[in-house]
């Protein structure tokens, strides 16, 4: 990373990931619960990661053969990453909050 402005773009990433994989516990009137609100986030990033890890794995090993070889830089990598992961939370808190029923 080389400049202040790729470097603030890469933790306002890591931030949007954070955000969109949030997932808010209550007591049922309206109060959130702080450490309930911790475990489901950490469960749903734990679920998610390794689908996400794959999926982007994938798609950098075609690009990778695509350039004859090339291999993307490692902030490159953790950037498609955090986008696969932030499009993934934002499908399941849709699905989750949209009145689906298990």
């Amino acid at each position: 990373m080389k400049s202040l402005a790729n470097k603030f773009s890469f933790y306002v990433s890591i931030l949007l990931y954070l955000v969109f994989n949030l997932r808010l516990k209550g007591d049922g009137a309206g109060n959130i619960e702080t450490v309930g609100s911790i475990q489901a986030t950490a469960w749903q990033i734990a679920h998610t990661a390794p689908y996400i890890a794959g999926f982007t794995y994938l798609v950098i090993a075609v690009l990778q053969y695509m350039s004859d070889g090339e291999k993307l830089p490692w902030d490159r990598s953790f950037r498609l990453f955090l986008a696969f992961g932030i499009l993934a939370g934002l499908l399941f808190a849709i699905w989750e909050y949209a009145g689906v029923k298990e």
